[in-house]
């Protein structure tokens, strides 16, 4: 493994359909936002570079549609994944409660497809609720029970949180693969 190829990581973003996942991606690599939503069909890549201690570090961000149509293609899409996060919504309404208990059904995909990687929770459009009534014993012990580095209210919109959250992953994958011995 060349030192180029040890720092580059694939990363899938998963969650329901309308949760935020690829807003975030393009919050976090362009620093932009577009507030009209368009359905992702498949998945999208998104190309991230940035430096750690002289190491240069490569990321693909592989944005999964979260609508049923496309569970399917999970396998394939899950295929070589060094770390994911899951995306819900924190809306408060039906679709964000569903979001929010569909975490686990996500987290048994990444189990069954890629086995034990680091994974992030992104408790995504925290713009919309008013965040000092926000009860985070839920998501902390799905945190715990699962296992996940942590989790992280995240919006798109304003950027709250997204740069934070995604360079956990970063971190975690760079001192992870920095530790392991480089084959010649």
């Amino acid at each position: 493994m060349t030192d180029s190829e040890k720092f580059t990581f694939k990363v899938i973003v998963i969650g329901d359909g309308t949760v935020g996942k690829t807003s975030l991606i393009k919050k976090f690599t362009k620093g932009s936002f577009r507030k009209e939503y368009i359905k992702t069909i498949g998945a999208q890549f998104s190309k991230f570079d940035t430096e750690i201690s002289g190491d240069f570090i490569k990321l693909v961000f592989w944005d999964i549609a979260g609508q049923d149509d496309f569970i399917f293609l999970h396998p394939s899409f899950y295929r070589e994944s060094r770390a994911a996060i899951i995306v819900y919504s924190l809306e408060e309404n039906n679709f964000g409660k569903r979001s929010f208990d569909h975490i686990t059904d996500w987290h048994e995909g990444i189990k069954k497809y890629c086995g034990d990687i680091p994974i992030v929770a992104f408790a995504n459009k925290v713009d919309l609720i008013e965040e000092n009534n926000l009860d985070k014993m839920n998501i902390q012990e799905v945190v715990k029970e699962r296992d996940f580095l942590g989790y992280f209210l995240t919006s798109a919109k304003t950027g709250q949180g997204v740069h934070e959250a995604f360079n956990v992953i970063i971190n975690e994958l760079y001192y992870k693969f920095k530790a392991l011995p480089s084959e010649l």
